[in-house]
């Protein structure tokens, strides 16, 4: 409980905000130029098209959601699921993207009645769709987009470096899947015979009974996958796309509400890509890095210059700062009540 309550302290919240509005904020000073405001118009459009970039981000969560109830077998309700999505997300957002909310995300699982094991089995499975649909998407965008419009940014450099970036991103990416594959697939036994041995170290071994048990849950889960039909897995993988596709399609939407998107394939494959990269960020939320991105990635979609990174605000306050928010809300509520100690629990229970 302590590692995380460690997530929600405040300076965990508020040190991806500064390092995030800071460069937003030294950089827009920076290339501030009045004029570039005249071109904009707000209205009825834009706000369509704004309402549409917060509906995709619904529908990013919707499909995580709908995606754990599927694996979890229904065994976790509608409401629990937004919960643990909004305390996975929030935790992605107060760590650097390699580490991410995954090493947390088995609590979070548990603590809504799903045994350990089960909830480790969850949780890999989970990883290993995330990754899939990255390992399968990335080759068909460099496929029909091509690596030339994807990376030609600012420079040869900075083009070169960034599509370096992607492919040490992808590989980690095709690594980690065909680990989880092999262990949830294959040999689950020796991911539990790993968990176990981990847990023989000194300071660990008073919790080794405890990672036996959640050891054989893995493999009785994993046979439990196994067994899963064609339809089961092709809903769990479609959840999965409706999810990342939607968070992708966010700056599509976006630039609809101010101006004309000539090739919406291209400003959602450089999008994608863009979280490729931050996969090897050391910000939390990739913070300060992700604005750095924007202005090299979506900077050329943009028609008029001085506002890449009032673009770049919205995108974050669309797409990140909510989870920051809501987190902070709904986390110390959370741990208030299921780490509460037992005996209060019972007392409330008899009353």
């Amino acid at each position: 409980m302590t590692n995380l309550q460690r997530q929600a302290r405040p300076v965990r919240i508020i040190l991806p905000m500064i390092i995030g509005l800071g460069v937003v904020g030294y950089y827009f000073y920076k290339d501030f130029n009045i004029s570039a405001f005249y071109h904009l118009t707000f209205n009825w459009r834009s706000v369509f098209w704004l309402l549409m970039a917060v509906l995709f981000m619904v529908g990013r969560d919707f499909g995580y959601m709908w995606r754990l109830r599927l694996l979890s077998n229904q065994r976790i309700k509608w409401k629990q699921s937004f919960k643990v999505i909004m305390l996975w997300e929030f935790t992605s957002a107060v760590t650097p993207f390699a580490v991410g909310g995954t090493s947390v995300a088995v609590v979070y699982v548990h603590k809504e009645g799903i045994s350990v094991g089960r909830s480790s089995a969850i949780v890999m499975a989970t990883s290993l769709l995330d990754e899939l649909y990255f390992v399968i998407m990335f080759p068909l965008i460099l496929l029909f987009v091509g690596s030339c419009d994807l990376f030609q940014v600012n420079s040869n450099a900075i083009t070169n470096s960034l599509l370096m970036l992607s492919w040490i991103g992808y590989f980690l990416k095709l690594a980690w899947v065909l680990l989880l594959s092999y262990g949830m697939f294959i040999n689950p036994v020796a991911i539990s015979k790993m968990i176990v041995s981990v847990f023989n170290l000194p300071f660990l071994r008073r919790w080794k009974a405890g990672a036996e048990k959640a050891g054989t849950d893995i493999i009785n889960s994993s046979i439990e996958f196994k067994q899963q039909s064609l339809i089961y897995w092709a809903k769990a993988l479609l959840s999965t796309f409706i999810s990342w596709s939607s968070r992708y399609f966010v700056i599509n939407a976006i630039f609809m509400a101010f101006f004309v998107v000539d090739d919406h394939l291209l400003l959602f494959a450089r999008h994608l890509v863009m979280w490729l990269v931050l996969l090897v960020m050391p910000t939390p939320g990739g913070s300060g890095f992700a604005e750095l991105l924007f202005k090299n990635f979506m900077g050329n979609f943009i028609p008029y210059s001085g506002l890449t990174y009032g673009f770049a605000l919205l995108w974050r306050l669309i797409s990140y700062y909510p989870y920051l928010i809501l987190g902070a809300i709904i986390f110390p509520r959370w741990i208030a009540t299921k780490f509460r100690p037992k005996t209060e629990k019972k007392v409330m229970n008899y009353e």
